[in-house]
């Protein structure tokens, strides 16, 4: 399959044939599923435990007379209400690590890379090489790409002054090929590729 490659400023610069075995796949909700639920849970921390009566090291002895001394009758420093005691019921240890089969990690990418494709929300550009960082300016250019939500995917390296221009617009994003993913792909209205970022994405695939 072939897509139109267009210019910063919304020029004509060519045609390039993308793989249809990347570009070109039928939806599989399932996968993406899958593949957006791994990703949410690896971003989470392990969550920590707390210490528990049978975890602190405190006395059991009765530490005062059973009447007479005018407070409650305790028995144990490490009840939950005494400095230093375990907790009643404290959070355990959960370790969020789950698995996903590399092949079905790949699948995935390739189906949101073929959904946006299938959308018509897949812009090829040239390059994103700008002479200056200037927000403003890159912002009517966006404008004139018609791209106002989008994920910017460069090659091996991220042009500086569009990493720095883009910084603070809203929903724009960018990152080298390497960093494509599924979630990002999919959290974002147009998906914008580089020639370098095509050639990357293939040659990852298919190496």
């Amino acid at each position: 399959m072939k897509i139109s490659v267009k210019t910063l400023a919304a020029k004509d610069a060519g045609e390039i044939a993308l793989n249809p075995e990347i570009f070109d796949l039928e939806p599989r909700a399932d996968i993406l599923h899958r593949v957006v639920t791994w990703q949410l849970e690896k971003r989470r921390a392990t969550a920590r435990g707390a210490k528990e009566r049978s975890d602190v090291a405190r006395t059991g002895k009765k530490f005062g007379k059973q009447k007479g001394g005018g407070t409650a009758r305790h028995g144990n420093r490490a009840a939950p209400q005494f400095t230093g005691g375990g907790k009643a019921h404290g959070p355990r240890v959960r370790d969020f690590d789950p698995g996903l089969n590399k092949k079905v990690r790949a699948l995935g990418l390739k189906i949101a890379l073929s959904a946006k494709a299938r959308e018509g929300k897949l812009v090829v550009l040239d390059n994103l090489a700008l002479d200056a960082a200037k927000t403003k300016s890159l912002k009517e250019t966006l404008a004139g790409l018609g791209i106002a939500n989008g994920l910017f995917i460069d090659g091996a390296a991220i042009d500086v002054n569009f990493a720095l221009a883009s910084r603070n617009l809203y929903k724009v994003d960018v990152m080298p090929a390497v960093g494509a993913n599924v979630y990002d792909i999919l959290n974002h209205d147009h998906l914008v590729l580089t020639r370098a970022a095509v050639e990357s994405l293939e040659a990852r695939f298919n190496g």
